[in-house]
């Protein structure tokens, strides 16, 4: 019976091993990846896991309406910046950032860390990592570093990110209110603040200012951690992100009595266009997001599917459900899109775009995005029908009875594993929060603690999620090379995940 549940163990595990075996020891692009890996796991799932026509066929669609959500910001996000390029923005807002900061080495790290963190406060889907990578590119750093440290520095910011979706999501299923679910959270993500900081500062050679990201970090964890005492949650990550920059500006200011001669410059017509595109971005994003009139007239717009429950073979059962929520105005893509329009109409106006820019930003969108959507749309595939046949739940489950007392170490691997399948933090909640709270009670361990380290490990999970190291790769001309960029995130996300494991040891350690 051991070896047979072993061998079980075993198979559930072989499409996420070729993936990660094609992609970072073949260092195969998601694209030949992808679909490769998405017939083994179709092959596994049929001869093992009892799956049938119907539990695919749901699985899939599924899995192609999460692939659309994500590729919507992909295919808008280049397009936005294949805009921004031609007409010198990036450039310029690159050189500004640098002139504000007058700090070069400090500046490369908040751009990965705080900056991204920032962008995933206000919407997350791949899009921090698909604007701050073309940032530090423009800074000089290369593409591939630039993705690495993007995907590995905005890793604390998800739970408390998105406007609060992740963790409403984590209220939802553990029916607590949010004072009693936010501590522990926020401890944990307080810790990676710190860690994912010193992380992106390695990986940008800039370790140097380690001193500096520790301070900074603190206060990031700080604040997002009374944001989320306060009862806003969903503003942690954005609020963090912002007074790390607020503060790193205004401390540069009273250090430079020779501020005025090194950053008088008057703004260029360029400057201008990166500012007034991304920066309009946030504010239109930030005016949808946030309660008020705006959002209550954008919210009730929307459409979703709905699923019958689905059986294996095996007797698996999936539930009957909704697949995602599209939200006509709520959803980044469409304001990414109404900003590319609108700067695209500003650029000609102004002369800084020819007549047929829009035309080689699309094309140059479509080179990228084209087969950047294949090896997303496959790994999701790939994650949602290891999930419909109850093969991410049996690995899980796996982990949990080899280790023992000793599970809370490997608690966040469990969230980093939904994460990695599924490309999302929240996803991987739905998958694996009940069982890390039956778990805790098994162990008599305070739940708490492993829904945090759950939620903590899904969101670490995001550096080595494909599906957005592929959206990452796109926009800095790196397609193909997504399997180099999982070499170097992947060591960063079971480290960082591993520490996390120790602090929740250390937690469970306390009678409850």
């Amino acid at each position: 019976m051991v070896k047979l549940a072993s061998v079980q163990y075993f198979l559930a595990a072989v499409p996420i091993l070729t993936l990660l075996g094609l992609m970072t020891l073949l260092r195969w692009s998601g694209l030949r990846a992808g679909p490769v890996s998405w017939l083994v796991c179709l092959a596994v799932a049929g001869l093992a896991f009892g799956l049938t026509p119907q539990v695919w066929w749901v699985s899939q669609v599924k899995g192609l309406l999460l692939s659309v959500y994500l590729l919507i910001v992909l295919w808008t996000s280049l397009l936005l910046y294949n805009l921004v390029q031609q007409a010198g923005g990036i450039e310029a807002l690159a050189q500004m950032l640098e002139r504000s900061l007058g700090d070069r080495s400090l500046l490369l790290v908040l751009i990965a860390w705080a900056f991204s963190g920032i962008l995933e406060g206000l919407a997350g889907l791949g899009l921090p990592i698909a604007i701050s990578a073309p940032i530090l590119v423009g800074l000089g750093i290369s593409p591939l570093t630039a993705v690495a440290a993007a995907a590995v520095g905005h890793a604390w910011s998800i739970t408390f990110g998105n406007m609060g979706v992740v963790f409403q999501t984590l209220m939802g299923l553990t029916g607590l209110e949010a004072a009693e679910l936010y501590p522990y959270p926020a401890l944990m993500l307080g810790f990676t603040c710190v860690v994912c900081g010193l992380a992106a500062a390695l990986i940008l050679g800039q370790g140097r200012r380690w001193l500096a990201v520790i301070a900074l970090g603190l206060l990031m964890a700080g604040v997002q951690y009374g944001l989320a005492a306060a009862g806003l949650p969903g503003l942690g990550a954005l609020g963090a992100g912002l007074a790390v920059i607020f503060v790193s500006i205004l401390l540069r200011k009273r250090s430079a009595n020779a501020h005025t001669t090194e950053n008088a410059k008057t703004p260029t017509a360029r400057l201008l266009a990166g500012l007034g595109s991304y920066g309009g971005l946030a504010i239109l994003m930030t005016l949808l997001s946030l309660p008020g009139r705006i959002h209550d007239a954008a919210y009730p717009l929307m459409w979703r599917m709905s699923f019958d429950a689905v059986t294996t073979r095996n007797g698996f059962t999936t539930p009957a459900g909704y697949g995602p929520v599209f939200r006509l105005w709520m959803h980044p893509g469409t304001s990414i899109l109404i900003t590319a329009l609108v700067s695209y109409v500003v650029y000609r106006l102004s002369g800084l775009a020819q007549a047929g820019a829009m035309r080689s930003a699309a094309r140059a969108t479509w080179k990228a995005a084209a087969p950047t959507s294949i090896g997303v749309i496959a790994t999701v595939g790939l994650a949602t029908m290891m999930d419909h046949c109850g093969m991410s739940m049996l690995l899980a489950q796996g982990l949990a009875d080899s280790m023992g007392a000793v599970f809370p170490i490997v608690s966040p691997l469990v969230g980093m594993l939904g994460a990695f399948a599924t490309g999302s933090n929240n996803n991987s909640n739905v998958l694996f929060v009940s069982l890390q709270k039956n778990v805790a009670l098994l162990l008599h361990i305070n739940p708490l603690i492993l829904i945090a380290t759950q939620t903590t490990g899904g969101a670490l999970g995001s550096m080595i999620a494909p599906a957005k190291l592929i959206v990452g790769c796109s926009t800095v001309n790196l397609l193909g090379k997504e399997g180099e960029a999982l070499r170097r995130t992947l060591p960063w996300g079971i480290g960082i995940g591993l520490l996390v494991g120790l602090v929740a040891l250390a937690l469970a350690a306390v009678p409850f």
